[in-house]
Parts: structure tokens; C-alpha cells; sequence
């Protein structure tokens, strides 16, 4: 009998439960000896979302904790460092915490979960109260952190307090290990209590890093580099360990090669070319990195049904609030057409600044290009020159949140065009080809058009058909079908406007050659092949007009078909 396969660990952020409940588990240890070997007292991780911060976290919570079954670590890559693993593991006091959850609408509510979120962390270490070595003030100062009703002065100053009293009964220096550090802000910004809570975040973290003695080093992670002199004022032993950077280049991300042995261990090895299109892409320091999340879906999605076709499933986890935004920018000519060379497959060059205050993120077009890369949107190619970056969308996966925003932002624009859209939809009515080919033409040039020439022909239809879409979907009165089954095949768009008595069959063709009126004429034989007109004539509907639309870029061709 065949030996049952690991289980996929997709969601799960705690090592310990990952090596214990036979989940499988892509080895990066490697990333304690490379942070032990270059060595840093406080050093910050900034990556994308979904990107296995969380996890790394939990793997050296478990490393370094006096507590804790310490045999989750053999036959891993860190096991074979005897001199690194005698030293450190299990050899230290750890405070470990995601600020992840500090999410609220208003500043007292967010208060009150950085309170409880202290209180977690001071409970995990009540035998404090029982310590010999701790004086009676020093339990009342711990006493306080178990309290409900925390002030803000001792929520700032509790990470210090807790590592100095376990310091003190440990007699060893503590590591303190923060997940997802910027999350406060991002809601806070979003949320318009943003300067509280950075008077908040800069005493809470700026007390325990900056001069604390009982320290024996702190590993942050988050999204974004929060400029120094907003939140680290003073701190000067900070390390950025950013995506740019060549350290610890694979310890964050899937390698190639760590993708094929997945798949090939899962029974897909198949799969390689079409996972590799569409997940890999990121690039960090020297190494091309696939995003785990998706990959650990579409495998997941494989394992559940061997034909799935890949998607996009980072778009489901993250805001895509910075594309939202960018793509509001293409009213400026100039970024709408950087915006459609970067989703043709193209490379932009932008300088890029990757230190930021939430403030500024949106204030100038090229803060969005440094949030676009700093959130995994976009991606860098070769070597950075100084602050100078060739930028690209790093895959398909993320290709497609551009081209879901892309949409959405038309038909959002469409809807505020009423007397356009109804100039429209009277032609379409009045069989007035050549106004509905003006008025089309408009709108392609408008909007932001997808000319990727790796995007095959019925993707490219889809585009077009997804335009048209939105202009006629503007109209709640009208029925209409999308590739609804009819005759003999599927018409693309079926139009059956208010008045009850008509019907417009339209079929969209790409014309990949440039060649717009052959692409018509085929549109319209295959209308008349399929006998799409034949359903209608049986609901009685005795006024059929037959449309065939060809587009090609930012052109179109429109021909109604004429009684044979």
C-alpha cells in the first residue's frame, strides 16, 4: 500500500505543530545560522504578505526557548551545526508577539487589544510570581502586566519591564521576536488614528530596543520599512534585512528547485512550467523566490482535483488597496501607459525609496511605485543602481489582480459616463454600426488596454468582451448573457434591451494580425454557423441584430451582419 502523503501546511504559522502533525515542511533553518553568523542586535525583515514571516518566527521562538521539545529540529538543516546548537538552542528566555491583531476601527479599541496582547505574553511566564530570585517590587511591576485596565505608560515600557525581570530570574539576556510590527500603523492610517498609535508603537518597541541591557539581540518582521526617525528614532544598531538584500535571500519564499520537489512529491511534476509561470517571478537579493501561499494552494487544488487550473490566490489574503489606488493615477496619460507596458510583460525603471511613513505612501505617484514594490506587486530585475530599480509584475498570479483592478476601475468610470453609455446602447439599438465603432473606439481609449503579447488570442477576446460587459451591464433594465449555450455553440454577448421585441447577438474577435475586417466577417459567419438567432426567433423575438466587433489594441472594427 502506498505510504499516505504529508499533509500540506497551508494557514499554519506554528513550527512546532508543522514538525509534530506530519505537515511537510520545506527546510529553512538555515536562516538561524545565517542570522547568528551575521550577527545583528536588532534586525528587521521587511517582506511581501504570505510570505512565511510568521512561520520563521515560530522556528526561532522554538530554537532559542528554554521550553519545548527540541527534537521537531532533527534531520533539519540547523541540526547538522553542532557547535551553533550546543550554544544556543533552548538556551534562552524568548518574548515572542504578532502585532498582527492590534486591527481596530478607532484608537481605544486597538488600545485594548495591545493590552491584551501584553497580558498573553506576560501570562506564558506567571512563575515570575513564584521566582526566588525576584524582589517583591519587582512582582508588582510584573503584576501590572497582567492588568486589564494597563495605562499607556506601562503598555509602553512592558516589553523592557518583562525582559529585564526575566532576565533577572534567568540570569541570561532574553530574545524578543516581533511579528508583523507595521500592522498598527497600516490600520491606524487606514483608520485615521495614525498619529496615536505611533506614539504608541515608538514607546512600546523604542524602550525594549534602544537601551535595554537585558537584551541579547530581537528579530522583527513586516511588510514595510517604516522610516527610522518615525518609529527607531535613536536606535542605531538596526539591521535591514530587506528583499534587496543578498542575505538570507532563500530564507523567505520558495527556490525553484524547492517548488519541483513538491510537485514531484505530490505526483505533479507536470505542473512545474505552468507553477513556475504563475507563482515564481519575485526576486530577492539574487534568487528568484515563488510566493509559498500560492503555491501551496495550487497544490493543494491539484491534490483535490488533478485538472485544476491555477489561480490567483494572494488576491483573497491582502488588501489590493496600493493597485486600486495606482491604477486611479492612469487619468495621468503618462501612467497609463507605464501601467499597460508593466501588464504587456514589460520592465519600468522607477527610483524607489523603501523607507516610508504611512502618510506618504499615497501622497505622490512615486510613493505608490515604492509601495507597489515593497508589498510584492511589483517585483525587481538585475541589480538595483542606487535607489534606481527596473521594476516588473513578478507573474501571472499578480498579472491578474492588475487586470481584476483594471476592470473594475472601468466599469467604475463607465457608470459616471450616463450619456456616452446611452449614445451607445441607441446605436447598438438603431443597427448604427458606425457609431457603435466611434463610440466603442472612445472607450478603448480610455481605458487601460491589454496588448501582452504572451496572452493568448482568447484571453486577449476576454478583455475586449469584459469592456463590453461593463458598458451594457450599466443598463439593469436590459437582460444580458455572457457566452450563454445557444444553438449549435455559445453566443459571447446577448443583449436584450427593455422593449421587449429585440435581440443583439454580438461576437468579439481579436484580430491578432492587425487585419480588423477579416476578424469581422469571421464574427459574423460564426453567428450565422452556430444559428445562435434561432433560440430567440422560438421566444418570438422576430428583431435580431448581428454584430461581429474585432479589436485590435486600442482599435475596433464593428460590422452588423445584413439580411442574406
Amino acid at each position: 500500500m502506498e505510504k499516505r502523503k504529508k499533509k500540506l501546511p497551508i494557514g499554519i504559522e506554528n513550527f512546532e505543530e508543522l514538525r509534530s502533525e506530519d505537515f511537510y515542511y520545506i527546510d529553512k533553518t538555515g536562516l538561524i545560522r545565517e542570522l547568528l553568523n551575521s550577527w545583528g542586535k536588532v534586525n528587521l525583515f521587511t517582506r511581501p504578505r504570505r510570505f512565511g514571516k510568521s512561520l520563521n518566527m515560530s522556528m526561532l521562538e522554538h530554537f532559542f526557548s528554554l521550553n519545548g521539545d527540541k527534537s521537531i529540529f532533527d534531520g533539519l538543516e540547523i541540526s547538522k551545526e553542532t557547535a551553533l546548537c550546543e550554544e544556543y538552542m533552548g538556551k534562552y528566555p524568548v518574548v515572542s508577539l504578532s502585532l498582527k491583531g492590534i486591527d481596530a476601527l478607532n484608537y481605544e479599541t486597538a488600545f485594548q487589544r495591545a493590552v491584551l496582547l501584553v497580558r498573553r505574553t506576560a501570562v506564558k511566564v506567571e512563575y515570575l510570581l513564584d521566582s526566588e530570585v525576584l524582589s517583591q517590587q519587582d512582582k508588582a511591576a510584573y503584576r501590572k502586566l497582567l492588568d486589564y485596565d494597563m495605562t499607556e505608560a506601562v503598555l509602553g515600557d512592558s516589553l523592557k519591564v518583562l525582559s529585564e525581570l526575566l532576565e533577572k530570574h534567568h540570569h541570561t539576556k532574553v530574545i524578543l521576536l516581533i511579528d508583523e510590527y507595521d500592522v498598527p500603523l497600516a490600520k491606524a492610517h487606514a483608520n485615521g488614528y495614525y498619529d496615536r498609535m505611533i506614539f504608541l508603537i515608538r514607546n512600546l518597541l523604542g524602550e525594549v530596543l534602544k537601551t535595554n541591557n537585558s537584551l541579547k539581540f530581537a528579530v522583527l518582521t513586516g511588510c514595510l520599512r517604516i522610516s527610522k526617525e518615525s518609529i527607531f528614532t535613536g536606535l542605531n544598531n538596526l539591521k535591514i534585512r530587506s528583499v534587496t538584500d543578498v542575505q538570507f535571500e532563500e530564507g523567505f519564499g520558495f527556490t525553484d528547485a524547492e517548488v519541483r520537489e513538491l510537485l514531484e512529491y505530490y505526483g505533479y511534476p507536470d505542473r512545474y512550467d505552468v507553477a513556475k509561470k504563475w507563482y515564481d517571478g519575485y526576486r530577492f537579493g539574487n534568487v528568484d523566490v515563488y510566493c509559498p501561499w500560492d503555491v501551496l494552494n495550487y497544490c493543494d487544488s491539484l491534490c483535490d482535483d488533478g485538472e485544476a487550473q491555477p489561480e490567483n490566490y494572494w488576491i483573497n489574503t491582502s488588501s489590493n488597496d496600493a493597485v486600486k489606488r495606482f491604477i486611479r493615477e492612469s487619468a495621468n496619460a503618462a501612467t497609463k501607459r507605464e501601467i499597460e507596458r508593466l501588464v504587456a510583460g514589460e520592465i519600468i525603471v522607477k527610483e524607489i525609496h523603501q523607507e516610508l511613513t504611512y502618510p506618504e505612501i499615497y501622497k505622490t505617484i512615486d510613493n505608490i511605485w515604492s509601495l507597489l514594490f515593497t508589498t510584492g506587486y511589483l517585483t525587481m530585475r538585475g541589480k538595483p543602481e542606487g535607489r534606481q530599480m527596473k521594476l516588473a509584475i513578478p507573474n501571472l498570479a499578480v498579472r491578474d489582480v492588475f487586470v481584476t483592478q483594471i476592470m473594475e476601475f472601468f466599469k467604475e468610470n463607465v457608470r459616471e459616463d450616463g450619456e456616452m453609455l446611452n449614445r451607445f446602447c441607441d446605436a447598438l439599438q438603431n443597427g448604427d454600426a458606425e457609431n457603435v465603432e466611434r463610440i466603442f473606439t472612445e472607450y478603448l481609449r480610455k481605458t487601460i488596454s491589454i496588448r501582452d503579447t504572451a496572452v493568448k488570442k482568447e484571453m486577449k477576446e476576454n478583455f475586449y468582451h469584459g469592456v463590453l460587459l461593463g458598458i451594457l451591464g450599466v443598463k439593469s433594465r436590459w437582460g444580458l448573457s455572457s457566452n450563454r449555450e445557444m444553438g449549435e455553440g455559445y453566443a459571447d454577448i446577448l443583449a436584450e434591451p427593455d422593449t421587449g421585441d429585440m435581440g443583439i447577438i454580438i461576437e468579439v474577435k481579436y484580430a491578432h494580425d492587425g487585419n480588423l475586417d477579416a476578424a469581422c466577417k469571421e464574427a459574423i459567419k460564426q453567428i450565422r454557423h452556430t444559428g445562435y438567432e434561432n433560440v430567440l426567433e422560438d421566444d418570438g423575438v422576430e428583431n435580431i441584430l448581428k454584430y461581429g466587433i474585432a479589436c485590435y489594441k486600442k482599435r475596433c472594427r464593428v460590422m452588423l451582419e445584413k439580411d442574406r
